[in-house]
């Protein structure tokens, strides 16, 4: 947006990001609220709005329950923005239940092997076709494939899930302009059994022939 000049006001996007996550909370009423990383956007460095507004969001969402950050390949010192009642633990992920979730940039160790699912974010996946309604939107992403792909020595399935951007300001123009991530975890997958692609809305709109439309 900054690029096109186009300017929606100071702190905009993150109380709309605070206010529909506030939302959320209050409607499921959790005990905590686990962040899959990427809370910021420069990579390496810290912007200058970031400075004012990651801080502000983790303040106003831990008023709500407790919130756990597993880090993202964007949050490089964001040690610095933390306030100190936020749980940030390692980039490598958490397990919750039998599942690991993670920022999905790295490659879970086999110390994660006994999992049967994974939630990650990274890809950011978007539904491009151009005869849909829908093109260009955000869309979740869920496949099942061999266990052995993502552990060598385990056997059986694993369901992978992929979650769109929080970000509802997170969307392509066009599919040349959509810079792909690039996921060790989705990279080692050699055959998808089967896939499910989502709309935001819980909509099923694809299966595993159109994996390459979104990620």
């Amino acid at each position: 947006m900054a690029s096109n000049e186009i300017f929606i006001g100071k702190n905009s996007t993150i109380n709309e990001t605070i206010q529909e996550l506030s939302e959320i909370i209050d409607t499921v009423n959790p005990d905590s609220v686990i962040l899959l990383g990427d809370v910021k956007s420069s990579i390496k460095a810290i912007s200058r709005n970031e400075w004012e507004e990651v801080p502000m969001f983790f303040e106003e969402i831990r008023k709500k329950c407790e919130v756990i950050l597993v880090p993202g390949n964007h949050d490089a010192n964001i040690q610095r923005l933390v306030p100190d009642n936020i749980t940030m633990i390692s980039s490598t992920g958490m397990v919750e239940e039998n599942i690991l979730l993670t920022h999905g940039h790295t490659m879970p160790s086999e110390n994660f092997s006994h999992v049967n699912r994974i939630i990650m974010g990274h890809l950011h996946p978007i539904f491009f076709h151009e005869d849909s309604i829908i093109n260009e939107q955000r869309v979740w992403v869920s496949i099942i494939t061999d266990k052995e792909n993502i552990f060598p020595n385990k056997s059986g399935e694993i369901e992978i899930t992929i979650i769109p951007s929080f970000n509802r300001y997170f969307y392509a123009t066009h599919r040349k302009k959509h810079k792909k991530s690039i996921s060790p975890i989705i990279d080692k997958i050699k055959t998808i059994s089967t896939a499910k692609i989502v709309t935001l809305d819980g909509t099923i709109i694809g299966n595993e022939s159109m994996i390459d439309h979104v990620i």
